[in-house]
């Protein structure tokens, strides 16, 4: 047996530095804190207060504020449609069923639609009302909902204006300095992966770096939401951040372009490689300039009827390096922009967050299908603990129904409540019920609860368990106003949430979520129904949005084991993506010879055969490829600037349709 963490030097409180206790010290003492004041006020189940204050207890004052707004706002939401519910059918068990049911079923379909504040709002609300409505079942006095509505509302907002003001008090790290830090480190490691995707031999890494590059941007888009709301500076240049990670987004699709190309360009001239490891360095250089970079490219560009391939090659990268530029030069300006100054960058839309309507609606299903059973049960046996074990269930379906894993969280949650059991017994029934003052409690919890929080940043691989085991453990200690120690009362109502988040494991191992290939096939579906749009004369999205779509649908397995759907969407992904950049430079390009417009006109026309909603028609890819390949060869005769230009355009929609080869028939 490895004693080894018995050492001193591995004991948490010696192995932490400085943010870690910063970051201990402020939740603990925001929790003891909250649970003084409710207890002050003489709430009657004053633990909710700390497990509010436990649950925001973020790492940055941004995510603190932002997650302290969803959480207040659905606390209110819950507790209005708890009031209205409960209120209204308390004397019909079933009809009460219903309702509950039919909440709880709404929010989660709403929160399975977004990813940022919207859906924590929608989250609190449903498990907020059934907190309310379920622990409001035996009351006789229609006065005392109010009363039970008003204690649990103090409680969740004392507990987050604790947290609040000791964020102030001990603040953590600033999240415009994480933002500008991660964004400068973003922008350095595109320039490496421009490195790795350029290179002449081919590499097995490519695609697993190009998920994580992009994963990395959209996960930035996150601190951006935080120094937004921490930081009135960036709040003013919330443009320009946003504009950025657009143009780190496009920085990845010309790449995986310039990447398409040399694939189906073999011979390649030597030179070129050499150029771009010039190019490369010298971007790294913090005095870049244009000049230099130009002088580069002009030793490998070719004259107006030089080769088709290395010119299209070239106008790419030379679109590459003056963005890469562009972008280090907004980023400077960010960073050493003071509180009034305010640019204009070009207009660009948020980042895209398209949900999944199906498995939205199937997860509002499978929450309204087990509170309609678990609630049957409590009907038909009366049990006595049914609103705890409703409470749990409702907590579990609404809150882990949009987790990248829902039933490995719900296991960890089962695992974590059966370790609170045995400890909140002997927490309780040990020392608890020696202990008359709650001045004496807190002596015992503050300690302890430094200890974990010191665990949950310390092991990272259990730090879902030790986050679990502080947000519940008021519940499972359940320090009440005044207190019980009724033993019949303490096992019943923890079995009864051990039972209630079994029955949501259950329910979420009987009515699944789609396997990562069926997701994969849902999120290509909409990718091609994206562009489709595209084609249309007047799209309805634009260059950028269609960009960022793509990748937020790519991002969305990320983290799946299914590598054979990984790989399809992020194919999918890159190939409509290059093409549509293509569509739009084609948009734009005006010939001055009507005949090379009607190539244009049929190469547009040719893509909607290619492609339908359902998949791929190879007869005509085949026969598109063919014409390409003509089409190119004919404009090369012609000893015309502008036949040159459009050759390179449809050699790079070439490459880029000759991928799709590899995918299944419509």
């Amino acid at each position: 047996m490895n004693f080894q963490w018995l050492a001193w030097d591995q004991l948490p409180w010696i192995k932490a530095n400085a943010n870690q206790w910063r970051y201990a010290l402020r939740n603990a003492l925001a929790m003891c804190m909250a649970l003084s004041i409710a207890y002050g006020l003489e709430l009657d189940e004053p633990y909710w207060a700390m497990t509010s204050a436990a649950v925001i207890s973020f790492p940055t004052v941004g995510g603190a504020i932002s997650k302290s707004l969803g959480r207040i706002v659905g606390s209110l939401l819950g507790a209005t449609a708890a009031l209205l519910i409960a209120g209204h059918t308390l004397n019909e068990p079933w009809l009460f069923t219903f309702a509950i049911a039919g909440w709880l079923a709404f929010c989660t379909w709403i929160a399975n639609h977004y990813q940022n504040n919207v859906a924590y709002a929608f989250s609190l609300a449903g498990y907020t009302a059934a907190i309310i409505a379920f622990s409001s079942v035996d009351i006789t006095d229609v006065s005392d909902l109010w009363t039970i509505t008003q204690a649990r509302v103090c409680e969740v907002i004392s507990g987050i204006l604790c947290a609040g003001f000791m964020m102030m008090v001990l603040p953590s790290t600033s999240d415009g300095d994480a933002l500008m830090n991660s964004l400068k480190q973003m922008h350095a490691r595109l320039l490496d992966h421009a490195i790795l995707l350029l290179q002449q031999n081919d590499a097995d890494n490519v695609r697993t770096a190009h998920e994580n590059v992009i994963s990395q941007i959209l996960t930035m888009n996150l601190l951006r939401i935080q120094a937004f709301w921490s930081h009135y500076r960036y709040r003013r240049q919330n443009n320009v951040l946003n504009y950025v990670l657009h143009q780190q987004l496009r920085l990845t699709s010309v790449l995986s372009s310039l990447r398409r190309m040399l694939l189906n360009w073999p011979d390649a001239p030597a030179a070129l490689y050499a150029a771009m490891q010039q190019l490369t360095e010298e971007l790294a250089t913090p005095h870049c300039n244009k000049y230099r970079l130009a002088q580069i490219l002009r030793t490998i560009t070719p004259a107006a009827d030089g080769d088709y391939r290395q010119r299209a090659f070239c106008q790419r990268l030379r679109y590459f390096c003056w963005m890469y530029l562009n972008v280090s030069r907004w980023i400077r300006l960010l960073e050493h922009a003071d509180a009034d100054t305010r640019f204009q960058p070009p207009r660009v839309a948020s980042l895209a967050r398209e949900s999944d309507s199906a498995e939205a609606g199937w997860s509002a299903l499978r929450t309204f299908s087990v509170i309609v059973l678990g609630c049957a049960f409590w009907i038909n046996t009366q049990w006595s603990s049914g609103a705890s074990a409703l409470t749990l269930t409702a907590i579990a379906c609404v809150l882990y129904s949009s987790a990248p894993s829902p039933s490995g969280s719900v296991s960890l949650l089962l695992k974590t409540l059966l370790w609170l059991f045995v400890f909140s017994f002997v927490m309780k029934f040990g020392f608890m019920v020696q202990i008359n003052q709650l001045w004496q409690f807190l002596l015992l919890l503050f300690p302890l609860l430094i200890t974990l929080q010191l665990f949950k940043l310390q092991q990272k691989q259990r730090a879902g368990m030790w986050g679990q085991f502080i947000v519940f453990m008021g519940s499972f200690i359940a320090v009440t106003n005044p207190p019980s120690w009724d033993y019949a009362d303490f096992f019943n109502d923890n079995i009864a949430k051990v039972c209630g988040v079994l029955l949501a494991w259950l329910a979420f191992q009987i009515l699944r979520p789609s396997s990562d290939a069926r997701r994969s096939r849902r999120h290509i579906r909409a990718l091609r129904v994206a562009f489709l749009d595209q084609l249309r004369r007047r799209p309805r999205l634009s260059e950028d949005r269609f960009e960022s779509q793509i990748y937020h649908h790519i991002s969305q397995l990320s983290n799946s084991r299914d590598e054979q759907a990984r790989v399809w969407l992020l194919r999918w992904g890159v190939v409509l993506l290059n093409c549509s950049h293509i569509v739009w430079q084609l948009r734009d390009w005006q010939p001055s010879s009507p005949s090379l417009g009607q190539i244009r006109e049929g190469s547009l026309h040719n893509l909607q055969q290619i492609i339908s909603s359902r998949g791929v028609r190879h007869g005509s890819l085949d026969n598109t490829l063919d014409e390409l390949a003509t089409t190119i060869d004919k404009l090369l005769t012609e000893e015309n600037s502008e036949a040159n230009t459009l050759a390179g355009i449809l050699w790079r929609l070439r490459c880029s349709l000759a991928q799709l080869k590899q995918a299944v028939p419509d």
